[in-house]
């Protein structure tokens, strides 16, 4: 175990000894003297007497030695108990009031319903902040959370993989002014596992369990142990920046997260993909412009009736389904239901809505190209036969950015982003300083940290790149 998570287990002990015995940790006495000054010491007209050490707590009732604590504390009720769901009108308000009247950062959450409903859409909201407590919000049962939104202007949100939640709490009218994201302060911090329950319990010394992130959170009622789960989550992210602020600070990484903080804050939601239906899983294996068109239909067909139904996509259909249909160009159900995927009851009863989309596909005049124009570079495995100095210029940068990524204890693609790295040793500045590298990286939109870290490293391998290995000759075949 490291120091740093020896350090935060003795924490995690201390919050349970207050917690469940109501005394104040027996290192908080001892710590208050003045440096330099013994525990027997007198100073002035007082004398402050060190409380007998605390050597046991009472949980559940029963007398447990410190000593004897299990090294990780299994987490398994809210400190406050299960709060209700808010879905009313009234409670919404309630709710909104007490979030205005807290203090601190304000720890948030949201759960969905991937792979079951439509879209990525919160179907909870979890909001947990000092003096006010745990809050679970139905954003179902409203138009939107504008009301909660407000209350919380101006407060720092701590969020667990910020990038998940942020766009479905965007979809209920909700963004933060500041933001402090757990999982990304994780990356940046070296630890080997970034996941809330990994990191809880590096950190903690909690368990955190996770066994309902996965489920179908569309549910109603919500039954009382994905509650629990739910309001567990929110509750330990305060603690859990502490811990990340103190590991970033010792190694001189703060400012690298607070511009990552706000780079996510300043973004907003990413943009809609263009032809999003191109991302159909095998679709890359389709070598015809009639069977890609087919691919397009079907796709889009798929997604009309899963928004009108309010259901995932893939529970309809899957990918591998679309992309047999396209090949096939089956005319008849008989033959279409004969196809993998097309199976089970929705398959079959919407079998004449596939069938109209392949016809669709076949009467196109213009059918999409193969292939979309597009500025980024090609696959790196196939520049050594394009454009061997180009080669040469990423091998070089990707070696040493690894070599860089292990010195500063951070993973390489948050060092940089990888397609950051492919677009300037594809396409370097024409004269090759430090200065027009650092122009590049910030036009991609690098950060000012990333940059000033990565700038004369990138400049030496583009404009001295190490000498590609020479190729390996082909065996014979046979």
């Amino acid at each position: 175990m490291t120091n740093a998570e020896t350090s935060s287990h003795s924490r995690v002990r201390d919050k349970m000894s207050t917690q469940y015995s109501g005394h104040s940790p027996a290192s908080s006495t001892a710590n208050s003297a003045a440096p330099g000054n013994s525990a027997g010491s007198s100073a002035g007209t007082t004398t402050d007497v060190a409380s007998t050490p605390l050597t046991s707590v009472v949980i559940d009732g029963q007398h447990v030695e410190l000593g004897d604590l299990p090294e990780i504390v299994e987490l398994n009720m809210p400190q406050d108990g299960i709060p209700a769901v808010v879905e009313t009108e009234p409670a919404l308000k309630r709710c909104a009031a007490a979030l205005a009247e807290g203090s601190g950062p304000a720890a948030v959450d949201t759960e969905r319903a991937s792979g079951f409903r439509y879209g990525q859409r919160a179907m909870l909201v979890q909001i947990r902040r000092e003096g006010a407590g745990t809050w679970l919000i139905d954003p179902e049962a409203f138009s939107d959370l504008k009301i909660i939104d407000d209350a919380l202007r101006g407060v720092e949100w701590i969020l667990h993989a910020a990038s998940q939640d942020l766009p479905c709490l965007a979809g209920v009218g909700m963004w933060p002014d500041k933001l402090f994201d757990t999982e990304l302060a994780a990356r940046l911090a070296g630890l080997p596992r970034v996941g809330l329950g990994a990191v809880v319990e590096s950190l903690l010394g909690y368990h955190l369990a996770k066994e309902h992130s996965a489920a179908d959170w569309s549910t109603r009622p919500l039954p009382e142990p994905w509650l629990r789960y739910a309001a567990l989550d929110v509750e330990v992210l305060v603690d859990l920046e502490e811990e990340l602020v103190a590991l970033l600070h010792n190694d001189g990484k703060l400012d690298y997260a607070a511009q990552e903080f706000q780079h996510l804050v300043d973004s907003g939601v990413p943009a809609p993909r263009v032809d999003p239906w191109r991302r159909t899983s095998g679709s890359h294996t389709i070598r015809n412009r009639t069977q890609l068109a087919a691919v397009r239909e079907l796709w889009q067909t798929r997604e009309k009736l899963a928004e009108h139904r309010d259901i995932a996509p893939g529970r309809l259909i899957p990918d591998s389904a679309i992309v047999a249909a396209a090949k096939g160009m089956p005319s008849t159900v008989p033959a279409l239901l004969a196809l993998s995927g097309f199976h089970g009851r929705s398959a079959k009863r919407d079998a004449p809505k596939w069938l109209h989309a392949i016809q669709t596909a076949k009467n196109v005049t213009e059918p999409p190209p193969l292939q979309v124009a597009s500025n980024a570079p090609p696959p790196p495995r196939v520049w050594a036969e394009r454009d061997v100095e180009a080669a040469a210029r990423y091998a070089t940068a990707r070696a040493r950015l690894g070599e860089l990524a292990e010195e500063l204890n951070i993973p390489g693609e948050n060092i940089l982003t990888p397609d950051f790295l492919r677009r300037v040793c594809w396409r370097p500045p024409s004269d090759i300083t430090k200065e027009t590298v650092s122009a590049q990286l910030a036009e991609l939109g690098a950060r000012s940290w990333q940059i000033e870290i990565t700038a004369p490293m990138l400049t030496e391998a583009l404009a001295h790149p190490d000498p590609l290995p020479p190729k390996e000759p082909k065996e014979p075949k046979g």
